[in-house]
Formats: C-alpha cells, sequence, structure tokens
C-alpha cells in the first residue's frame, strides 16, 4: 500500500518551495514534536512544483534558506510553510478545537436567566443546532465572540465575571492566595495582623461554584468567601 503524502510548503518573496512528506509526521515536527527525517520524507527533493516535478535549484535553497542542508530546509518549510491536512486530521482538529471552545464558554458564560452556567452538554448540543462553523487554526478567543452570538440564536448566554471576596486564616492563607493568584485577577491583597489574608478576585462566572469549591477543600472548609458584583 503506497504511503499517505501531502504537500508542504512555503513562499519566500516570489520563489515557491515543496516538499513531499508524511502527514502525520509533519504535522508532529509543526507542533514542535521530534520526528524522524527519513520516515518523515517521501522524497528527498525540494521542488518549486512538487505537482510537475519541477526541482528547486541548489542555488535558490542556498539563497533563500542559506544553506543546502536538507533537514534545515524541509523544517523551515514545515515550521514557517503551509501544511496540507488530510480529511481525517482535520476532522479530529475540528474535534479538538470544538471541545476547546465549549470548555471557553463553559467557563466564561452563564445563562442569565438562572445565574448559573451551561453544562458542556448543553452547549456542544446548541453548537451542533446551529451549525456552527469551527475554523481548526483559528483560537478559540478569536472565534469566541462569533460563536457565541450565533449560539444565543438557541441558548441564553451573556460572558459574566465575579468579584469574590476572600478572608483565609494564618494556617491556609498562603495556599489560598497562591491558588487565586493562578486562578483568576488578583485585584486586591492584604496581609492582617493576626497573620490571616484577605483580598478580591475576579474570575469568569462559569467557574465560580469551583472555585469555592476547592478554597474549601484547601482550607477544610474555614474561610470567609462573599460575592462582590457580578458584571
Amino acid at each position: 500500500m503506497p504511503k499517505e503524502k501531502v504537500i508542504a510548503r512555503l513562499t519566500i518573496g516570489k520563489e515557491h518551495f515543496e516538499i513531499l512528506v508524511d502527514p502525520d509526521l509533519a504535522w508532529m515536527l509543526k507542533s514542535g514534536k521530534e520526528v524522524d527525517f527519513k520516515e518523515l520524507l517521501i522524497s528527498e527533493i525540494v521542488y518549486k512544483d512538487a505537482r510537475k516535478g519541477e526541482k528547486a535549484s541548489e542555488e535558490s535553497l542556498v539563497k533563500n534558506f542559506g544553506t543546502n542542508d536538507l533537514k534545515t530546509i524541509v523544517t523551515t518549510i514545515i515550521k514557517k510553510g503551509e501544511l496540507q491536512l488530510t480529511t481525517e486530521q482535520r476532522r479530529q482538529m475540528i474535534e479538538n478545537k470544538k471541545k476547546q471552545i465549549i470548555a471557553f464558554i463553559a467557563r466564561n458564560c452563564i445563562d442569565p436567566q438562572t445565574g448559573l452556567p451551561h453544562p458542556p452538554i448543553r452547549i456542544e448540543n446548541a453548537i451542533e443546532n446551529a451549525r456552527v462553523s469551527i475554523d481548526p487554526f483559528k483560537s478559540v478567543e478569536e472565534q469566541a465572540q462569533e460563536i457565541i452570538k450565533a449560539l444565543r440564536t438557541i441558548l441564553p448566554l451573556k460572558i459574566s465575571q465575579v468579584t469574590l471576596s476572600i478572608h483565609a486564616k494564618k494556617e491556609r492563607a498562603s495556599k489560598v492566595k497562591d491558588y487565586l493568584s493562578k486562578t483568576g485577577d488578583l485585584i486586591k491583597s492584604e496581609w492582617l495582623s493576626d497573620g490571616s489574608w484577605r483580598g478580591e478576585v475576579v474570575i469568569p462566572a462559569g467557574i465560580q461554584q469551583s472555585v469555592i469549591d476547592r478554597l474549601n477543600e484547601i482550607t477544610k472548609g474555614d474561610i470567609e468567601v462573599s460575592i462582590v458584583k457580578r458584571t
């Protein structure tokens, strides 16, 4: 059975460079992983047009890549250029991106009618029903606003943040402060004379309950938490 191959291409100025590569290994390399170059390359040739079989000259390679070392040139083309995807790769990338988008919405949005976050399965169903188009190459943040706008036709959604006020006793104060610093935006922080800590943190509304649960876990329930405001 012939080995599956795709074209990776890079344009430098007016010159085009293409290589034939294994799709899975090429994507691994583009993602920063180490690969076996012998397995990666279908053909140890750098083309200016792979479909026509036109090779790039050594002079052109040295001029544009500063070397004629094949491994260096191949790595540059894959990491900086455009890589074709197989149907399965694209499907998997879209699926992974969809999971990230669902997690983003569940974390950052609430149902304005109840003030609670939507369960991930409800968000996933809404994405399917709204026939939202997901771009595997765009970041979640780049797509989130448009996707949320599209989902609002069938699912009440509001991007929301909560400001929590916390007072932790001396014994667990450092752990509480460290956790909150990593979880949200710590807007107030004060060490009190008795060694306890008081602060305010802004977090996505969708994780409010999980944050409170974690604070109770860290302090064994011996902590004061109150909601200052919702936005």
